[in-house]
């Protein structure tokens, strides 16, 4: 099947990753439907190939509204998501809660929405934009750590259920990418960013020092890429990370024991 015949769905679309991959796809000859609670912000890059279409993935009926008009869809690419930045001493019922609702019940309810799609068709490709961090934890980023682990456990589990119809199911799992994350997808929690907090020689070292690396990260156009090999290549890992510090703490911790790992951790971090 050509590349124009085949429809791609991304989720979270107008910034970052997911504008960059749509760009990306759409190039490639690929129908793109771009996701976004914002799909104003992607009319600059409206096109017959580039659809944004309003997609809020925490509101079941947005989804149904949003992609039941879709006849065919070849390629899912979970990428909407953000980060909390709390303590667990400090986070609210709401803040869990929300963190959870986007990153994990927002991917499963798309998953939900588009498989039945794919099965009929026996057919179809799952990505799923997880996070180095979903295989290793930070403090402060407690919620974040723990969505992006249950992602990769989605992803897992999906492998095995869908194989059956012909549907692959991968992750990847970026490190710190030049996009505005930092700026527009990190949400921090006001009591543990005090000047007084318990924690604030652990806020003051750690958290500017994340910023700075998310700012300096690699270009996104190198997960746009990643997107289009797993698409065009049947025999592509289940999961493969992107940017310099995956690929640098990922096999660090395979190779390490859990306590000599944490102590590299702390030594890079300064915790």
């Amino acid at each position: 099947m050509l590349n124009e015949q085949k429809t791609v769905l991304v989720t979270g679309s107008s910034s970052g990753m997911g504008r960059a991959s749509v760009i990306a796809l759409a190039k490639k000859g690929f129908i793109v439907y771009a996701g976004s609670r914002t799909p104003h912000k992607l009319f600059d890059i409206q096109s017959k190939k580039i659809r944004p279409v309003h997609l809020d993935i925490t509101d079941p009926k947005s989804i149904a509204e949003s992609i039941g008009f879709i006849e065919r869809i070849d390629v899912l690419v979970n990428n909407a998501g953000y980060g909390l930045v709390s303590t667990v001493e400090d986070a609210t019922e709401q803040e869990m809660f929300d963190q959870f609702n986007v990153n994990v019940f927002g991917v499963l309810r798309v998953c939900k929405a588009v498989i039945p799609k794919m099965r009929i068709q026996n057919e179809g490709i799952i990505i799923n934009i997880s996070s180095f961090l979903g295989k290793i934890g930070l403090p402060l980023f407690t919620f974040y750590n723990a969505s992006k682990y249950a992602v990769e456990g989605i992803t897992d589990s999906l492998r095995y259920e869908l194989k059956d119809f012909n549907i692959r199911v991968h992750s990847i799992m970026p490190g710190f990418f030049n996009t505005n994350f930092a700026r527009d997808n990190l949400v921090t929690n006001p009591e543990t960013f005090k000047e007084d907090s318990p924690y604030a020689h652990m806020v003051a070292t750690l958290a500017p020092l994340i910023v700075e690396q998310i700012n300096s990260g690699n270009n996104t156009v190198e997960i746009a890429q990643m997107i289009l090999d797993i698409i065009e290549k049947s025999d592509f890992p289940a999961r493969r990370t992107a940017g310099d510090k995956a690929k640098k703490f990922i096999p660090m911790k395979r190779e390490l024991s859990d306590e000599d790992f944490e102590r590299r951790v702390r030594a890079c971090y300064n915790l």
